[in-house]
């Protein structure tokens, strides 16, 4: 079973993250940020990676370390449930509509880390959260899952609609180079030989 638990604690925050990537996409995501829990819950729905998140943070500071080391801890977890990445697809992609937004992801799992954001939020705020956060998850789970990942938002005018639609084709992107590809089930994608 390709699974992982990670624990991260610091002086910052406390954070234990549990998935299963040949899950069936149900989630138990619990940050103390209510906004970030729902596009949590997105990212397991619709990747169908079952995860279960709890973390305490320095909230009364604003939300930023518990975002963050979030990312990093689900970037460990991916990583580690990977294993040697024997089977996968490796690459994915989507292009997803969610009402006036338009957001595009693709990304590879090749183990080395790289993030191109091109989504701009309208506004600074969604709800009591904030909008620049959503980069900085992303950054954190890229480099700490070893993801290239590329995203970017080609219409939008609702600053939710486009943090959903980012985190909903993230997801189907990992969906699609998590699944194993049964013509090279036994193989690692690389011509390299490990990735």
């Amino acid at each position: 079973m390709r699974s992982a638990k990670i624990t991260r604690k610091t002086a910052e925050t406390d954070i234990s993250v549990e998935i299963n990537l040949d899950g069936t996409g149900s989630y138990d995501n619990q940050t103390g940020v209510g906004f970030f829990d729902h596009m949590l819950d997105q990212l397991a729905r619709h990747a169908l990676i079952d995860m279960t998140i709890r973390a305490s943070g320095d909230l009364h500071i604003d939300d930023h370390h518990t975002v963050e080391d979030t990312g990093i801890a689900l970037g460990q977890a991916l990583s580690e449930a990977m294993g040697d990445k024997r089977g996968i697809r490796r690459y994915g992609s989507c292009l997803l509509p969610m009402d006036d937004a338009l957001v595009r992801a693709a990304l590879d799992l090749s183990a080395r880390p790289y993030l191109v954001w091109n989504v701009d939020l309208p506004t600074a705020k969604i709800g009591q959260f904030d909008s620049e956060l959503v980069r900085e998850f992303f950054q954190a789970f890229a480099t700490h899952g070893g993801i290239t990942l590329h995203v970017d938002g080609l219409h939008g005018l609702n600053s939710h609609h486009i943090t959903e639609a980012a985190f909903k084709a993230v997801a189907r992107s990992l969906r699609d180079a998590l699944e194993v590809d049964p013509r090279k089930s036994d193989a690692v994608p690389s011509t390299k030989g490990t990735l």
